[in-house]
């Protein structure tokens, strides 16, 4: 009989030590779930990490402006008031320039690259360097290919048709532009489409074809134009209040490590099989889709250069990160120049 009591309460106190253990992470997000590719992918990861943990872990995914305002996350992960957010490292160069560094480079890494410096050349551990400063774990967590370069509802035949824009940009790419004349602002998504609507802004760049396409540019402006020079690949991360990211175990840990790493296989999978279709039907709805000349792209390029220095001066910060990425690709370059078709 001792024994049957004994064992009745190491199980009730086994299961209380388990309930106590269970990780609840509420999860804002910077763009709407039902937006395919950058919404969708948070959605999938709080499907994903919800059925491997067997309730061990509980994310809840809120829409933009359901908990907080999407580009006050940072600050309300930072003083943990909410769990956990899913977002771009991009949307907080406010607060450190180098953490654009971590999201697009413009005329940057591919997808494969990007990934290989940030999880085999120190690229995630330096971002967390930096967000750890204000309490804050970041996790790669998804990663998008090319995006396209913009939309205009005038074409554009030089650097002087850019002048005087009001344009909705992201990250360094909009240094790029402010270089050439252009007033951008920064815009989540969910903001864009009223505000081109409306005349705030007369253009926009925002993502790849697929994900532009479902949020209607096209009816508003109808030409588009590559290629993504500001952004060829792009990096989502999954942050987490530093303190609650400590208190989990090494098996939790590594279950939301392994469902990132999932997440980011997926969705650059389906980012490369949907934009075809995409392109297809913008452009059988009206749409004028032109590439760059070499001659925009390298006016483009000379103000990125610009850019660049300018930054390096300003952030010892941004300059680290810079130093390593650009040794990282200066020697990734021999196995990409043999071993890719130009």
């Amino acid at each position: 009989m001792k024994h049957v009591i004994a064992a009745a309460t190491l199980a009730v106190v086994s299961a209380t030590a388990a309930q106590a253990d269970k990780v609840t992470l509420n999860m804002p997000s910077t763009f709407p779930g039902s937006l395919i590719q950058l919404g969708e992918a948070g959605v999938k990861l709080q499907n994903t990490l919800n059925l491997i943990s067997n309730g061990d872990i509980e994310v809840k995914f809120f829409e933009p402006n359901a908990l907080v305002p999407p580009l006050e996350i940072y600050d309300n992960v930072s003083n943990g008031s909410v769990d956990a957010g899913w977002s771009v490292p991009g949307y907080w160069g406010s607060k450190n320039s180098a953490y654009n560094l971590f999201a697009a480079v413009p005329f940057g890494p591919s997808a494969g690259e990007y990934l290989a410096w940030h999880w085999y050349a120190g690229g995630e551990d330096m971002m967390n360097e930096i967000y750890n400063r204000d309490g804050i774990h970041s996790l790669v967590c998804g990663v998008i290919a090319p995006e396209a370069s913009g939309w205009f509802r005038k074409e554009i035949n030089g650097p002087e048709d850019l002048k005087g824009l009001k344009m909705r940009f992201f990250g360094l790419g909009a240094k790029v532009m402010q270089k050439l004349g252009v007033d951008t602002q920064l815009l989540a998504g969910g903001d864009i489409y009223p505000a081109l609507e409306r005349g705030t802004i007369d253009a926009t760049e925002f993502s790849m074809p697929a994900i532009d396409q479902n949020l209607g540019f096209y009816n508003i402006a109808k030409h588009y134009y590559f290629p993504g020079w500001h952004q060829q690949s792009t990096i989502q991360e999954l942050l987490i209040n530093k303190s609650k990211w400590d208190g989990m175990d090494e098996r939790q840990q590594a279950m939301i490590k392994t469902a990132c790493r999932a997440n980011v296989a997926t969705q650059l999978a389906e980012g490369e099989a949907i934009q075809g279709k995409a392109l297809a039907e913008m452009a059988a709805q009206g749409v004028t889709i032109h590439k760059w000349s070499d001659e925009m792209l390298g006016t483009f390029s000379a103000a990125w250069d610009e850019v660049v220095a300018e930054e390096i001066a300003a952030n010892p910060d941004f300059k680290g990160v810079w130093d390593s990425m650009t040794a990282f690709r200066a020697e990734y370059a021999a196995w990409k120049d043999l071993g890719y078709l130009k």
